[in-house]
């Protein structure tokens, strides 16, 4: 019953927000909006606010780092080699590529944050943030590198590529909120009860506004075609991620608080940046998008099997 009173919520939520773009009673386009204040107001609010408040285990970042990305790498040599198979021709190198961010690149800002903090509390936020604080630049970067590679453009130094993700990384909301939190902690003020309730109140807009907009963007993802690069992406992500992270995670001696984060941001589906990054190469669009659509279908039935797997470790 407990693990039904943490998943059901969330997902009720993303159905809400299908549901609502479904009967028109929001635009396709709403899911801009309400994004944009999810993840550049509210969200940052609610990391800011748990990083300075919050009482965190005490954890080596380099061990949740080796565990978590540990994983991920395991997931994306696997998937490179998958997708060797299943795509024959020597100019499906960059289909490999864009396979294997499907693979990896979760949902863990829409659908991660909220699940974690309601199935592990506030003593999560220190552990989210070392995740959160070089998912999207490392695995950007590595996609871009091994793009570069494979397709052998030689379009400029290393430097060039990665220039541009570090200048994004200075500006993005998430990050701003877990770096000004993180000064703000070391400071040792704390936040003024009016300052604190004030922050408190946006944050709490934060999980449900990014869960909503989640099921407003599902609507415009689809399956079709190739089914088999579909449910392969759905397995790699849905199945095999979190099963590495869960024996990293042990093998790592992680606390449970940690392990639990590690386990559970490995098993979010495939998230939109991955489709973000199919669109951008022009490859695999369609089986990313299935993923998407099918993956957060399935994660809903996938996903309280790992939270009580989760449960247990504590």
């Amino acid at each position: 019953m407990a693990t039904v009173l943490i998943v059901a919520p969330v997902f009720a939520l993303i159905a809400a927000g299908y549901a609502a773009v479904l009967f028109r009673f929001v635009s396709e386009t709403a899911h801009k909006g309400i994004s944009e204040f999810a993840f550049s107001i509210a969200i940052p609010a609610l990391l800011f606010r748990t990083i300075v408040v919050s009482e965190f285990p005490d954890v080596s970042p380099w061990r949740m780092w080796g565990a978590y990305y540990g994983a991920l790498a395991i997931i994306w040599i696997a998937a490179l080699a998958i997708s060797t198979l299943l795509r024959a021709r020597r100019e499906d190198n960059e289909d490999g590529v864009v396979f294997a961010i499907g693979s990896v690149y979760g949902n863990i800002v829409m659908l991660g944050i909220p699940l974690v903090l309601s199935a592990l509390g506030n003593e999560a936020a220190g552990p989210m943030a070392l995740i959160l604080s070089v998912n999207t630049p490392l695995l950007w970067l590595c996609g871009i590198l091994q793009m570069e590679l494979v397709s052998r453009k030689g379009s400029g130094s290393p430097l060039s590529v990665i220039r541009p993700v570090l200048a994004d990384l200075a500006r993005n909301p998430l990050m701003l909120g877990i770096g000004f939190g993180v000064l703000w902690r070391f400071t040792g003020l704390g936040l003024n009860p009016v300052v604190d309730r004030t922050i408190e109140l946006l944050a709490q807009a934060g999980s449900p506004a990014a869960l909503i907009a989640l099921g407003i963007n599902l609507f415009r993802f689809e399956v079709k075609g190739e089914m088999l690069s579909v449910v392969v992406l759905c397995a790699l992500k849905l199945l095999a991620m979190p099963a590495a992270a869960f024996v990293l995670a042990k093998l790592l001696g992680l606390p449970p608080v940690a392990a639990g984060v590690i386990v559970l941001f490995a098993a979010m589906p495939t998230g939109a940046n991955a489709y973000i990054f199919a669109v951008q190469y022009k490859r695999l669009v369609n089986p990313v998008s299935g993923a998407v659509a099918l993956g957060t279908l399935l994660a809903a039935v996938t996903l309280p099997v790992v939270v009580m797997v989760v449960a247990r470790l504590n």
